[in-house]
């Protein structure tokens, strides 16, 4: 099995419908949510930034841990997001944990406000990436795992390697 070279797929190529390519370039990456909680679903959203907090996510220096979004007035607030202050920006920086408005389309919202309110799900950020020159953040429509799933799913995934290191071991 060949291992995958991280930066490849920090530079994927996406088409947009114009026909131009678009390059994606990962800044973080929120790891645990997918520990944590089952996705349901995901939804690209912009998100507005201010001064320096562009410059400094160029440089990656984003945290994406304990983070989540709520739903505030038809509007999708990003919290507890950590973006470093950018080094050469003194007095325009921003406070690095503010938060932060996601732009979504009018109906996606309204989708989402009936999910999250009726059944009780939470966004999630999973991963923060500039596509071309906007940053973007995948958001995820997510349900929370008990202690009982997680412990099944890392189960499940040792002995999907103890199987995959037999076959192995066979074929030589």
């Amino acid at each position: 099995m060949e291992k995958k070279d991280k930066n490849s797929e920090a530079h994927k190529a996406d088409t947009s419908s114009k026909g131009r390519k678009e390059e994606i370039r990962i800044i973080a990456t929120n790891r645990k949510a997918r520990h944590e909680y089952n996705i349901i679903e995901t939804y690209e959203a912009g998100i507005m930034l201010r001064g320096t907090e562009v410059k400094a996510l160029r440089e990656g220096k984003a945290n994406l841990k304990d983070s989540y979004a709520r739903i505030d007035k038809e509007e999708v607030v990003l919290l507890n997001m950590h973006i470093s202050p950018y080094e050469k920006g003194n007095r325009y920086n921003q406070d690095p944990t503010r938060q932060r408005k996601l732009l979504l389309h009018r109906n996606q919202i309204r989708k989402l406000v009936g999910r999250v309110v009726g059944k009780g799900l939470t966004l999630i950020p999973l991963k923060l990436y500039f596509k071309g020159s906007y940053a973007k953040v995948e958001l995820a429509l997510a349900v929370g795992k008990k202690l009982y799933d997680r412990r099944k799913a890392i189960a499940e995934r040792e002995a999907n390697r103890a199987l995959r290191r037999a076959l192995k071991e066979r074929n030589k």
